[in-house]
């Protein structure tokens, strides 16, 4: 029985989508078109995959939001290895240290390559395509996956396809095309010989580790050096830095795929693109979200607390409070707590320009939900002012905050659900519903949730600083020794 190793990439920002996905929260992390994350199901999407033992999944992902990923895989009671990358540096240097990663235990997988933020809603078509792929990558291809088109879109990048295989409905790939304008687009559509670049590959471990050394050597030499340096980070492999850092910033596409569509090196594998019809999308913006979901017979779709009335073609979403929209048509309305987006369907590729001139102006709302998550709960910033904070936390049954001290602000703790430990100073007590305590300036102090239910509490922080950086750890149980 062959082995399937799936390989999730998911290092991508999601600015197009923002307020809902930003760059400590991104889009994969996001339940967009059903109660799964993007991420979440990508790695469903193997599952009743016939006569191949699929392993558990790879994920390669950054430092951000490593256990917000740790913790959706077991939400879905799944193992995997989660390889933190120090530093972005494109899709190439990813999959390598992921290949590296699959080689490492002593077998040659055939890897699956998937970003975590795409929607493919008809999944058993898709399966059929894995297996057929299967097929070539057994033979040392490396197979793509191009989308059927069914408009000209511009936003994409192209692949042409040259001679059909006789084996399988699969092609020679004769060139990449990168995005397109709308003409050559409208052209691609009518040739038929084009289809939309989906980003998902299929190959065996050794076959893309020896084609990028003839592409790029100097990319697997860095990523090598990185991966004989990784360290074990409690659920994580993290690779060693600084060798991972001068790895050349290079797509799947730009440094191996399209050397082997044109240069037709007897050295370089075969490529080959299988076509797909199984309702691909990669979500890159919020009309692409509009086009999956589900409608009225008005064309609208609403999520949480939205009222229509006179409104068609329109995308509303609601997460913290009622949206009402009248007499609106073909318009984007997003509310989350600390942010309201409104934009035009056809403006929607132009949302990560306001992303930008958010962080230029140093905005917080450009990477920070007011709801932040970490590896023991979360944390709501419900209200502030001059020299006070009020946050909302919720500690997960068994976890605990790191032994920590502030230099610059008090703490005073109200439980409203559970039983909270804490320790203050050379103290440790229990405190429990409607009680509370407090943490004076320069304590040290630990909260921890000894029971089976959350730990809901309420904190007012008040000094003259409030910053999440006012934090010096002394102990931590998940490796954040950063003050």
């Amino acid at each position: 029985m062959h082995t399937l190793a799936p390989v999730i990439l998911s290092g991508g920002s999601g600015t197009r989508l923002w307020p809902l996905s930003r760059e400590k929260y991104p889009k994969q992390l996001l339940s967009l078109v059903s109660d799964d994350s993007l991420l979440q199901a990508t790695i469903r999407r193997m599952d009743g995959l016939n006569d191949i033992n699929v392993r558990d999944c790879i994920v390669v992902c950054n430092e951000e939001y490593r256990f917000v990923i740790a913790e959706q895989l077991r939400l879905i009671n799944r193992k995997g290895t989660i390889l933190l990358e120090p530093i972005g540096r494109n899709t190439a240097p990813a999959l390598t240290i992921a290949a590296l990663s699959a080689r490492h235990q002593g077998d040659d997988p055939i890897l699956l390559v998937m970003p975590s933020d795409h929607v493919i809603d008809n999944t058993e078509v898709f399966k059929n395509a894995v297996q057929q792929g299967i097929q070539l990558a057994l033979k040392g291809h490396i197979v793509t996956f191009g989308i059927t088109p069914n408009k000209p879109e511009a936003n994409y990048g192209y692949i042409q396809i040259g001679d059909k295989l006789t084996e399988i409905d699969a092609y020679n790939i004769a060139s990449f095309v990168e995005k397109p304008d709308t003409a050559t687009a409208q052209a691609y559509l009518e040739a038929g010989s084009f289809f939309w670049n989906s980003g998902l590959f299929l190959m065996r471990a050794s076959i893309w580790l020896q084609a990028l050394e003839l592409c790029h050597p100097e990319i697997l030499s860095s990523c090598r050096r990185s991966w004989n340096g990784a360290t074990i980070d409690g659920d994580f492999v993290r690779v060693e830095k600084t060798a991972f850092e001068q790895c050349t910033s290079k797509s799947i596409d730009y440094a191996v795929m399209e050397h082997i569509a044109s240069e037709h090196n007897s050295q370089l594998p075969a490529g080959s693109v299988i076509p797909l019809a199984a309702g691909w999308s990669d979500i890159g913006a919020w009309d692409s979200l509009w086009h999956v979901l589900p409608k009225d017979h008005n064309g609208n779709v609403t999520q949480g607390d939205v009222v229509l009335h006179e409104c068609s073609n329109t995308l509303a979403i609601s997460k913290n409070r009622l949206v009402a929209c009248v007499g609106v048509k073909d318009m984007i309305v997003v509310e989350t707590p600390d942010a309201i987006l409104v934009v035009h369907k056809d403006q929607t590729q132009s949302v990560k320009k306001i992303v930008d001139s958010l962080k230029e102006n140093g905005r917080p709302e450009s990477r920070l939900h007011r709801k932040i998550f970490r590896p023991w709960g979360w944390y709501d910033g419900v209200d502030a002012g001059e020299r006070f904070q009020v946050k909302r936390i919720v500690v997960k049954p068994g976890a605990a905050l790191s032994l920590q001290m502030h230099h610059h602000r008090t703490e005073h703790w109200i439980v409203v659900r559970g039983t909270a430990r804490v320790t203050r100073g050379n103290d440790s007590f229990l405190v429990t519903e409607n009680e509370s305590t407090f943490i004076p300036v320069g304590t040290r102090h630990r909260l921890e949730n000894p029971g089976c239910v959350p730990l809901e509490m309420i904190e007012v922080q008040s000094g003259p600083y409030l910053g999440e950086d006012d934090i010096v750890r002394f102990e931590d149980f998940y490796g954040r020794n950063e003050t």
